[in-house]
């Protein structure tokens, strides 16, 4: 792939833009011809957004382990503080400073990490399986009749939503906002309205745990000794949900996109499903370009000048397709990638989050057996983006089936069990709040109608 420069200055290399749709459809020839040239390379990544982009897989390790010269904290992005990025910018929500885990350094990391840490850590994999079971199969029944689906918006996309409602503790109603405001903002839906719904609804819910603490993430979190106050409980929640709703729903998608690929030299006919995720992680982790630091003064990375206060952005999807890892990527050694990162703010969820994937697509392909792709996998659509590495959809076909699923996990269940009624393709809008008008259900609502629980 041929990258045009985008802005660059008279004497410097050209910048990538990873904004675009030829970038989505083929960014490894994009990290091939940045390695080329150095460890690290300059790119746009928005209109007016510049950063360089580390390829090389020992810089990237270098920089994600080095605390003294690399902070996380985005109060240093010199670009933004002189007012030359505009608020609106579509990278801003991935990238602007909020007191939480991923934009922290020292100690005050170290503390809100200990409570995100000791939270997770009180999950445990017999009850992530059961609570995805009920969920996959609300999900399934919605769309086996028809034959067809997009399992990328139908199943991947709102699997993740409403299981963080279930991890979280969510009731109807603020499990409904919660759902639709999140999913707005990763459509690009008016984010700004979208991101004040779901600090409001978020809000709402600690207020809630506080009162009335239950087996929940948002209560454990209420409860640990860190002492977290309501903004950093708020904080920590986004984080939790942005995290892992997003990349989980990549997750499961490329690894299904790959189970379903048949004759190809990706071998994904006859893949077990927990090689199908390793061979993702390892060649188009769903956070592809993230892990924003900001060097505290020029640093020299490899030949390659970074000035201090400029985005410095980790490649994973790059970083792993260094041809100096070939032997550990053929043979998909689980320690060997950098898709959950490392150092003090590698990804604390990797367990579970992999649970979860590999649940969810047991559901699905025990369900319909002979699934199969719709269309060509060359004709699919890759998200445009810098961060993500992202279907846009993943369209399929199968043999119709009847949607009782649902029915046969709960054999005493009423009528309401036996037969969904077809909901809105898109998570319904915000409810009202004591206006006392009625409004129509949303999918967490009607799941939990449903299931009583």
């Amino acid at each position: 792939m041929e990258f045009q420069p985008s802005s660059a200055a008279p004497g410097t290399p050209p910048r990538c833009p990873m904004h675009g749709h030829d970038f989505a459809a083929d960014p490894h020839s994009a990290y091939d011809a940045m390695r080329a040239a150095g460890p690290a390379a300059p790119v746009e990544l928005a209109p007016g957004v510049e950063a360089t982009l580390v390829v090389d897989y020992q810089a990237a390790r270098t920089v994600l382990q080095n605390t003294t010269s690399f902070s996380r904290d985005p109060r240093r992005w010199k670009a933004l503080n002189e007012g030359r990025i505009s608020l609106d910018n579509p990278v801003l929500p991935m990238m602007a400073y909020r007191p939480n885990c991923l934009f922290t350094d020292g100690s005050f990391h170290l503390r809100l990490r200990k409570a995100v840490t000791d939270s997770l850590d009180r999950l445990n994999i017999g009850r992530i399986r059961r609570d995805v079971e009920p969920i996959a199969a609300f999900l399934i029944d919605r769309f086996s009749e028809r034959g067809r689906a997009d399992l990328l918006n139908d199943y991947a996309k709102l699997l993740p939503l409403l299981l963080f409602n279930r991890l979280f503790g969510c009731p109807a109603g603020i499990g409904d906002r919660l759902t639709s405001s999140m999913s707005a903002i990763f459509d690009g839906r008016d984010a700004l309205k979208a991101n004040e719904e779901l600090t409001a609804c978020l809000m709402e819910l600690i207020a809630l745990k506080r009162r009335e603490p239950g087996d929940d993430v948002t209560s454990w979190l209420i409860q640990h000794p860190a002492g977290l106050t309501d903004e950093e409980l708020k904080d920590q929640l986004v984080m939790l949900m942005g995290a892992g709703v997003e990349p989980e729903r990549n997750l499961i998608g490329n690894a299904l996109l790959l189970l379903l690929t048949r004759g190809s030299s990706t071998r994904g006919a006859g893949m077990l499903i927990e090689e199908a995720l390793d061979h993702v992680l390892w060649n188009n982790p769903p956070i592809a370009n993230y892990a924003t630091h900001y060097p505290v003064h020029d640093v020299d990375l490899g030949g390659v000048h970074v000035e201090a206060g400029t985005p410095l952005v980790i490649s994973f999807g790059g970083a792993n397709n260094d041809p100096s890892l070939r032997t550990a990527r053929q043979s998909l050694s689980k320690g060997g990638h950098l898709a959950w990162g490392t150092g003090p703010h590698a990804c604390p969820a990797k367990s579970p989050a992999t649970v979860i994937a590999l649940a969810a697509i047991e559901a699905v392909l025990n369900a319909l057996p002979d699934l199969a792709l719709d269309v060509p996998a060359e004709q699919l659509h890759w998200r445009p983006g810098p961060f993500h590495r992202a279907l846009a959809e993943l369209p399929v076909r199968f043999t119709p089936t009847p949607g009782t699923r649902v029915a046969a996990l709960q054999p005493a269940a009423g009528p309401a069990a036996r037969s969904l009624p077809e909901p809105p393709r898109a998570p319904a809008a915000p409810a009202a709040r004591d206006t006392g008008r009625a409004t129509k259900k949303g999918f967490w609502s009607t799941f939990l109608d449903i299931f009583r629980v």
